[in-house]
């Protein structure tokens, strides 16, 4: 039936939009910003202008938002497509929605409004689950692990504020469970072995700056560092 089929594409644009989140998110953007961007080019809304900055001009993100736009016209052609069918008065429809899939008949002249009334409450039910707090936390952690898995992007959290020469530059960095560098000092961290100087350590909104060797580095601490972008990835970002 053509309500199903609305359903389908429905649940499956709430997915591509977590997903699209992720891949963002993977290329430095912050997660809250990273959401309203996926949905804002899935959906075609736009943005303002220093927001479309950080798209254009960075070449992952690009090709992340030019994907989000095509599979969003698709899905919203088809998705107008299906929802104009499913209330169409054709007889063949009727026939199939008075017929098996429900426990009773349905009038003929009441088909439409059944249609539409299945279509409102699918869609309040899939919106109330796909933004209920747990649930969106168990599926994005779950999209996550299988976007790295697929190595689609680079699976690393961090915003580049500064690009330098030869691949070095300014990066933060959040430390999340299963950093290589999770509950250990910048002195045992061996960090500077490495050509990574940590200029700074955000703590609870608070910042340390010139963090000193004997320093521990905890969950949930944002390190501003210098070095190799992709030394700096693989001895904090990438799990152990």
């Amino acid at each position: 039936m053509s309500w199903i089929l609305f359903i389908i594409v429905l649940i499956i644009s709430f997915v591509i939009v977590r997903i699209g989140a992720i891949a963002f998110q993977m290329t430095g953007l912050e997660w809250s910003l990273a959401k309203f961007q996926s949905l804002s080019c899935f959906t075609g809304t736009g943005f303002t202008t220093r927001e479309a900055e950080l798209i254009t001009g960075n070449k992952q993100r690009r090709r992340i938002a030019s994907v989000l736009m095509v599979l969003g016209n698709a899905g919203l052609v088809m998705m107008i497509a299906t929802f104009a069918n499913s209330l169409s008065p054709q007889q063949a429809i009727r026939r199939r929605l008075t017929e098996p899939m429900l426990p009773f008949s349905v009038p003929p002249y009441l088909v439409q409004w059944v249609n539409l009334l299945i279509i409102i409450v699918a869609v309040v039910v899939i919106y109330k689950v796909f933004t209920n707090p747990r649930f969106s936390k168990k599926l994005t952690n779950f999209l996550r692990k299988k976007v790295i898995k697929k190595e689609i992007f680079t699976p690393a959290s961090f915003e580049e504020l500064m690009l330098a020469t030869e691949g070095y530059g300014v990066t933060k960095i959040d430390i999340r469970a299963g950093s290589p560098v999770l509950d250990k000092t910048l002195s045992e961290s061996q960090l500077r072995s490495h050509d990574i100087t940590v200029l700074a350590i955000t703590r609870r909104e608070k910042t340390i700056p010139n963090p000193s060797a004997n320093t521990k580095i905890i969950l949930g601490d944002a390190l501003m560092c210098f070095g190799k972008l992709e030394n700096i990835r693989n001895r904090i970002c990438m799990t152990s």
